[in-house]
């Protein structure tokens, strides 16, 4: 009953009135790059690294993140993928298997992601679930800006490290834009909202600017 407690106030914190004193909060910025590669007519191939800063140290502080993901399309609508992403902190590194699928309908995207994270500090992979909802809808008449709003909703589904929780961990809230800045490149800027959901502590909220270049090849 508490998460769902949680889940239900969640839209008041988007608008910075979330209860005084419910959560501790911290500034980051993070930064990727990526590169989108097309492998015949149904294969996409994406690479990118993420620069993470944050300012809170008892968070693990900065991190650095390389991903590939291989996703074939099935349907118009539909993509099934997978790939494999090495993430790196001051405290711990961590190898990450996942598998997902895409929905896709109009200015409508949802993506299901399943992780298996193997920690060097943990003898056991941490399984995890992502749920991602976005909407992209041009803004104007030559479809060159995009406004981007996003939410994810994070589970973990094991305990693999003694001090893990099981269930509701992490949602993420992103508005933002897009907009090619050359013929192959496209700049995206994003506020992102990010609160960590931890049982007998105050939870943890970051205010994060985002910023991705991409690169269609």
């Amino acid at each position: 009953m508490k998460r769902a407690a949680r889940l239900l106030t969640i839209p008041l914190g988007v608008l910075g009135a979330s209860p005084a004193g419910a959560a501790t909060e911290e500034t980051q910025a993070w930064s990727t790059e990526q590169a989108i590669f097309h492998a015949g007519e149904s294969n996409i191939i994406t690479i990118d690294s993420s620069q993470r800063l944050r300012s809170d140290g008892k968070s693990g502080g900065e991190q650095f993140l390389a991903r590939v993901v291989i996703d074939h399309r099935i349907t118009p609508a539909l993509q099934l993928g997978g790939g494999i992403a090495y993430l790196r902190s001051e405290v711990d590194q961590e190898m990450r298997l996942f598998q997902q699928a895409t929905l896709a309908s109009g200015i409508w995207t949802s993506r299901t992601r399943i992780e298996q994270r193997f920690f060097d500090n943990a003898d056991h992979a941490s399984w995890r679930l992502r749920q991602r909802v976005q909407v992209a809808a041009p803004i104007d008449r030559a479809k060159r800006w995009t406004v981007i709003a996003a939410t994810e909703i994070f589970f973990h589904l094991n305990r693999a490290r003694p001090n893990d929780q099981i269930g509701l961990a992490t949602m993420r809230n992103q508005v933002g834009l897009r907009h090619p800045i050359a013929r192959t490149v496209d700049a995206q800027l994003l506020y992102m909202r990010q609160q960590n959901f931890r049982d007998g502590r105050p939870d943890t909220v970051a205010h994060i600017p985002w910023l991705t270049l991409s690169w269609r090849l």
